[in-house]
């Protein structure tokens, strides 16, 4: 099954898609990991890209529609799509490579949360710059406020989860995401997962439509 999952900052959308990646034996394609890849190895297109991150803004489709067409021409087949299609021109590059390629979308996948609860988690966010452990002011605080517990250097928040940022990024989102709602809506593979509560929450919500999907999957393959 092929599966785009999406939602606003903080919904857990990356969380959840590591778990189908395990249960269901699919290859995990994130816009936001192909994006850090780039920024982290500072190439000339990751410095550029850095500057729109830091100041909450979209990096141009052009970019995108590169980085994740070309991902894509590697693994054609059982793949769940983190992070993309996040605009109408991205829809459309995504769909005439999927239609060239006689691919179909199983389920385009919504978590959903609200603004506040966006701000609330990843505002609190905060990183260890020598490690990489990653903490929550009130979900998961380190035992030294601003110190890591695993190698004790210093923890910074990030420039695209300060708050007003967050606010921005969150408030881009609806904006963006709601003709590509109705345009999965229209195609009959949207749905909308109530992403409030604890993981384990969510994912009591998520796990029985996958299975559905999978199982009809499972007997459409018997009968070609």
């Amino acid at each position: 099954m092929n599966i785009l999952i999406f939602g606003p900052p903080g919904s857990g959308k990356s969380t959840h898609s590591h778990r189908i990646v395990e249960d269901y034996g699919m290859t995990y394609v994130s816009s936001g990991d192909i994006i850090r890849y780039e920024i982290e190895r500072g190439s000339s297109l990751g410095r550029e890209m850095k500057e729109y991150l830091s100041r909450g803004d979209l990096i141009p489709d052009t970019i995108v529609n590169t980085l994740i067409i070309s991902r894509l021409r590697r693994q054609r087949n059982n793949f769940i799509l983190d992070g993309y299609p996040r605009t109408p021109e991205q829809v459309i590059a995504l769909e005439n490579y999927l239609y060239d390629h006689g691919i179909r979308l199983d389920l385009a996948m919504e978590i959903f949360i609200d603004e506040e609860t966006s701000v609330e988690r990843i505002s609190g966010r905060r990183i260890c710059l020598n490690c990489g452990a990653i903490y929550h002011i009130k979900y998961k605080p380190p035992k030294m406020p601003g110190i890591c517990d695993v190698c004790g250097s210093k923890l910074i928040q990030r420039e695209d989860d300060r708050e007003e940022v967050v606010r921005k990024r969150y408030r881009i989102y609806i904006r963006n995401m709601g003709p590509i709602i109705k345009f999965y809506k229209a195609k009959g593979i949207y749905v909308r997962i109530n992403g409030d509560g604890s993981i384990a929450e969510v994912w009591k919500r998520i796990q029985p439509l996958l299975d559905y999907i999978h199982t009809r999957e499972e007997k459409r393959k018997e009968h070609e």
